[in-house]
């Protein structure tokens, strides 16, 4: 192992501990945590959150493994790489990586048939890439691109760079034809694209070959159930000592059924646990804490929009169910029929906020009118909504029928992996047998789930409510409007403009194609006080016309922290997006007091 001195890069990014009210750690040790799902190996790209760029803990962007950005009126960004910066395996990482990944794989039609990702598109034009020097890599576009810093902070990052001295083997342009033969019957498969595409997996980060820049790389060969992750010598931040991070040795992920986390972790099994527990589990942890466990239960804010939201699908393939569902009043009527004052005491004790989809009390643009606006109990309006709306036969069971008398059956697709999802679906289906609506919960794989729902096959799907339920002025709200196909009640609107057109479909309500309007305002100005006026239409349009039906939000989050443990926050958010759960609060920080110093 080389010295410190020639791991490190020649400016490293400092971290001042003590300014962020925290503590130089020492080395050491072994942190176990659990997964539920073998691919959860990706959580620790997550968790690591080594980004070019990133957010800090008040949400703020700055250069990470960047040593600087240069912006000219969002339109040039100019990415400074650190000079003596490594890969894992102590191959220079310069800006030769974002130069292959922008010309060899993202602008490659083999690899990508659809061309570089939409962040990288402002409206339909893809920018001027050049790579001056090792250290530099400029991308300028026509117009303003405001999305592409905040992209490149996300929980699941785009990785604009790939490892070329590694994944060039793979490539068809770099490798010869006999080594990629051999390489291909290895991996059983039938092109070099297919080939490249197996070995490029950073965020899954499932490849213990494959360099990283995270904290943490992954040292296990065909893993299981069990998964060690290692430090990386060569990784780019220290506290202001000068002893690189991270401090603990190793991470530990072992794989369990769902519903044994909790049971784990107050059995003291784990030392850092937040996925997999939800706020059902505080009563079981808390009792393992006062009967002697060495651990502490934290309660962080939840940074969802809401803990559940149903997505009547208005892409749905059935055109019956469509036309209904693309009728305001039909959503309306749903959550009209919701008692979610039952369901917060059934589920968080009536510790959260009762109300519809809408940001959080923290936002700026939070309204009080418009997390109550259609979601109160009033089954007598919801029954007129859809009186109104000519639902008034019934079958024998109350059932009202469509046109073409089929009972109106709402089938609620989940993936089963949170129980209080299920458990609130139970609920409602008693509270919408009294406005004449069958409830019918499937369970599917989260991955087939979501399949099915972007192909219009989908009648409805229980998930989150948007990620970011606290979003400021320049936030981009493009998770607001009909942009992408991950917000669950237009899928094919989504990728209508994610294709530039080519798939899915265009957004044909008023009220879609405003929120598409204000999201292009939105990128045309850089007013601060536009901005807002623009964000704020867009929430009220939201909780005007119930594209998704919120339950409850603000619930708060267990997570499960050693005793042994130091520099975890007792306070904080707990959010996918932005945030990265832990990312944010920046693991590489923490340590165990019975560490050593070197």
């Amino acid at each position: 192992m080389p010295a410190l001195a020639d791991r490190l890069p020649r400016e490293p990014s400092i971290i001042d501990l003590e300014a962020k009210g925290r503590v130089a750690g020492v080395y050491g040790g072994t942190l176990n945590s659990f997964i539920t799902r073998r691919k959860d190996t990706r959580l620790m790209v997550v968790y690591g959150y080594a980004r070019l760029v990133g957010y800090d803990a008040q949400y703020q962007l700055q250069p990470d493994i960047l040593r600087a950005v240069e912006t000219s009126d969002n339109k040039r960004f100019v990415l400074r790489l650190r000079a003596g910066h490594r890969w894992s395996d102590g191959a220079a990482f310069t800006s030769e990586d974002l130069r292959y990944w922008w010309e060899d794989i993202a602008n490659n039609e083999e690899l990508n048939p659809t061309g570089p990702p939409d962040f990288m598109r402002v409206n339909g034009a893809l920018p001027v890439a050049s790579f001056p020097d090792a250290q530099t890599a400029i991308f300028e576009w026509p117009e303003a691109n405001l999305d592409f810093l905040h992209t490149l902070a996300k929980a699941r990052p785009p990785f604009i760079y790939r490892p070329a001295h590694y994944l060039k083997q793979f490539h068809k342009r770099y490798s010869d034809t006999n080594s990629m033969q051999q390489h291909m019957a290895r991996k059983k498969v039938l092109s070099w694209a297919a080939l490249h595409n197996k070995y490029d997996n950073m965020y899954k980060n499932d490849n213990h070959e494959l360099p990283t820049l995270q904290p943490w790389m992954l040292a296990t060969t065909n893993g299981n159930s069990r998964f060690l992750f290692v430090r990386n010598p060569y990784f780019h931040r220290v506290d202001t000592k000068g002893r690189q991070l991270p401090y603990i040795d190793i991470i530990e992920m072992n794989v369990v059924g769902p519903g044994l986390v909790a049971t784990k972790a107050n059995a003291g099994e784990t030392e850092l646990q937040g996925r997999g527990l939800s706020f059902k589990d505080v009563s079981v942890l808390k009792l393992g804490e006062a009967d002697g466990g060495d651990y502490q239960t934290h309660l962080w804010e939840s940074g969802v929009a809401s803990q559940i939201a149903i997505y009547p699908n208005l892409n749905y393939a059935d055109q019956s169910y469509r036309r209904i569902f693309r009728d305001v009043r039909f959503r309306r009527a749903l959550s009209l029929g919701i008692d979610r004052r039952i369901l917060n005491r059934a589920l968080y004790f009536g510790l959260a906020a009762e109300g519809g989809m809408t940001v959080l009390p923290d936002s700026p643009f939070y309204r009080l009118e418009n997390l109550k606006n259609w979601a109160t109990h009033d089954p007598d309006q919801a029954n007129k909504l859809l009186d109104d709306m000519g639902l008034l036969e019934r079958n024998s069971y109350g059932v009202r029928l469509l046109d073409d008398g089929r009972p109106l059956r709402m089938i609620v697709e989940t993936a089963g992996e949170r129980p209080e999802v299920e458990d609130a679906l139970q609920i409602i289906s008693d509270t919408w047998n009294d406005i004449g609506v069958e409830l019918v919960i499937r369970r599917l794989d989260r991955d087939i789930l979501r399949n099915r729902v972007y192909a219009g096959q989908a009648m409805a799907a229980a998930w989150y409510g948007w990620d970011n339920g606290l979003p400021q002025p320049d936030t981009p709200p493009y998770y607001v409007a009909p942009r992408q196909q991950e917000f669950l009640s237009w899928p094919k609107w989504g990728q209508h403009f994610q294709s530039g057109g080519r798939l899915g479909e265009k957004p044909d309500l008023p009220a879609a194609i405003r929120l598409m309007e204000l999201a292009d305002d939105w990128a045309q100005t850089a007013d601060t006080q536009l901005r807002s006026r623009i964000w704020q239409e867009m929430i009220d349009i939201h909780a005007d016309q119930v594209f998704a039906i919120g339950l409850l939000n603000g619930a708060p989050q267990p997570v499960v922290v050693s005793k042994r443990l130091r520099n975890v926050p007792e306070r904080a958010v707990w959010a996918w997006d932005p945030g990265a759960h832990f990312g944010v609060q920046r693991m590489d920080e923490f340590f165990f007091e019975e560490g050593t110093s070197e």
